[in-house]
Order: structure tokens, then sequence, then C-alpha cells
């Protein structure tokens, strides 16, 4: 049975969003499976099924091997949200207080000092929750911190640094987007700060799927919007 799933910003409030998202792009294909949820205490073995025709796959994980596993197709378009511009997006820098700080000019990070704070991660293999925080900072977040706080989600991440577990956390700005409109706990933090302009994650389909179909999802993703794989990923 093939898979498929849009689970990175499935939020149970945005559910709705998420049906009119897979309408829109399985629209040219009558056969594609409908939306199912993965198991994410085994979402490695997930995206490894090579019954996957559909998915979404953060560039983290696929720098870390699942690239062997998944074909990336497009690029979702990010302008919608503060913070994306285009393929691109940046991560939010959350804390309790402090003077907000805008979107910068520039591609570039602009990161609040983490030094006595307590920082949340919802993984040590997220690009948005962790690893672009890193790569900014040429440190790892965890050394330069009081300590690390790890929350398993973007949205954990929130209500950590609301209830005061963490100080700052690293939000990708759809899940900002998401938590600012559905989660009460975020109503009552600021953005300190923003990591530098990376690739928004991809959608994805298993390399075992059929050459044509995957090449036929991706001509139909780059006609509904999305934008080309960065260079020196399109393989």
């Amino acid at each position: 049975m093939r898979l498929a799933s849009l689970p990175m910003y499935d939020w149970p409030e945005s559910r709705d969003e998420t049906l009119a998202e897979w309408a829109r792009i399985r629209s040219a294909w009558a056969d594609l499976p409908d939306l199912t949820a993965p198991d994410w205490s085994d979402i490695d073995g997930y995206w490894r099924n090579p019954d996957l025709v559909f998915s979404q796959c953060c560039w983290g994980p696929l720098s870390l091997g699942l690239i062997d596993w998944l074909k990336p197709l497009a690029q979702p378009d990010y302008s919608a949200f503060e913070g994306g511009r285009g393929p691109w997006y940046r991560s939010a820098l959350i804390a309790r207080e402090g003077a907000a700080c805008p979107v910068p000019g520039t591609p570039a990070a602009s990161l609040p000092d983490l030094a006595g704070k307590r920082f949340g991660l919802n993984g040590r293999d997220s690009l948005s929750g962790y690893l672009s925080v890193k790569e900014d900072l040429g440190a790892d977040p965890c050394d330069l911190a009081a300590a690390c706080v790890v929350t398993g989600g973007h949205r954990g991440s929130v209500i950590a640094v609301a209830e005061g577990r963490a100080d700052i956390a690293a939000i990708d700005c759809r899940s900002w987007d998401l938590a600012r409109r559905f989660e009460p706990a975020a109503q009552g933090l600021v953005v300190v700060g923003w990591t530098a302009e990376r690739p928004g994650l991809p959608y994805v389909t298993s390399r075992a799927t059929d050459p044509a179909l995957a090449a036929a999802l991706q001509s139909h993703l780059r006609h509904l919007g999305c934008h080309p794989l960065p260079q020196g990923r399109e393989k």
C-alpha cells in the first residue's frame, strides 16, 4: 500500500489546511493515496519505507543520511510567513522577555547571546531547531548555553519556553506562525533573534518510487508554484 503524508506542519487545528494542500498536490493523480499520519516514534523507519510516495522531510535528517532513501522533489514557498522568502526560511529565536527583533534585511543571522540561558531544541537532527543555530554560531548551542532541554517538537519548545523550562528556542518561521495562531502559550513570547536563511524543507518521495511518477510529481509541484531544489541537491 502506497503512503502519503504532510506531517511537518500538520497541527490538529490546521488539519483543514493540510488536507487542502494535499488536494492541490494530488489533483492530477486520482490514484494517489489519502494522507495518513506517520508514527513519530519510528519516523526514520517511515521515511525509509519504499511505499512512501509523497511526504515532507527536513534537510537536517536528509543531510544526516535519509537522502539515501528519499528523493527531494521541490521546495515549497515560504513567502507567506514572517521570516520566509520564496524557498528560503529562517528560524525565530523565541523567549519570554526582551525587545522584539525584526527580521534582518540581509540573509545573515541575528542571534542572541545564549550564555546563562537554557536552550530548548526539538531534536539534534533538526535543521531549524538546532543545526542552523549551531552553524550560525560556529559552536554547539548546548555548549554555549547553561543547559539544553530536548522538547521533541517545535510546539513543545514553545510550551517549554512559556512554562519556564527553557529560556530560548529556535522555531522555523512556518511553525512559529502556527504557534501564534493556535498555541495559547505563544502569546507571551517574543522573537529575540533569527537564524540565517536556509532552504525550507522539501517535498520528497521514496527513491523506490517509479522514476516517471517522481518526475511527474516534480513537474506538477513546479506548476503549483514550488521552487527548484537548491543547487547541488538536485539528486
